[in-house]
């Protein structure tokens, strides 16, 4: 079954470093470069992408008081926040480079914030980022960080 915007051509396979990539192809309009419509379009990729992994994707751009989560999922028993950041071209440094540690500090409150509102009691929590990179108006290169940052870092 083709999921949004026919967007996973292939599946991923991991390499040593627990980041996973993948060739995603994508339908852009030709006027589809704006930053919100981008951030947009890559968190729809990130969301297929992480289904036919098989985890159960259990809120998008969820919302607290500290800011928002593009993607909370369940992986395996695993509780996972994913920021997910979209860039159009690699002049401005890698996707993955602007989750900096004030970013990393925030998504450990909105992980706190869920927590509270949710119904888990016990359960392991996991960081991780997905890095997409353009390639033209209809391919992009996804990296998935998995693990990317630990509560602290």
């Amino acid at each position: 079954m083709d999921g949004p915007n026919d967007a996973l051509r292939k599946s991923c396979e991991a390499n040593e470093n627990d980041v996973q990539e993948s060739v995603v192809e994508e339908r852009y309009d030709a006027d589809g470069k704006h930053n919100q419509e981008l951030g947009a379009k890559g968190e729809e990729a990130a969301r297929y992408y992480l289904e036919r992994r098989g985890c159960e994707i259990l809120e998008q751009n969820w919302q607290c008081p500290f800011g928002e989560a593009d993607l909370i999922a369940m992986d395996d028993g695993v509780l996972v926040f994913v920021e997910v950041k979209t860039r159009s071209c690699d002049a401005h440094g890698l996707p993955e480079e602007a989750v900096d540690a004030k970013k990393r500090r925030r998504y450990e409150m909105i992980a706190l914030a869920y927590l509270k509102e949710s119904d888990f009691d016990s359960l392991q929590v996991r960081f991780d980022v997905i890095s997409i990179t353009m390639m033209g108006l209809r391919k992009a290169f996804l990296r998935h960080h998995i693990n990317a940052f630990g509560v602290g870092e």
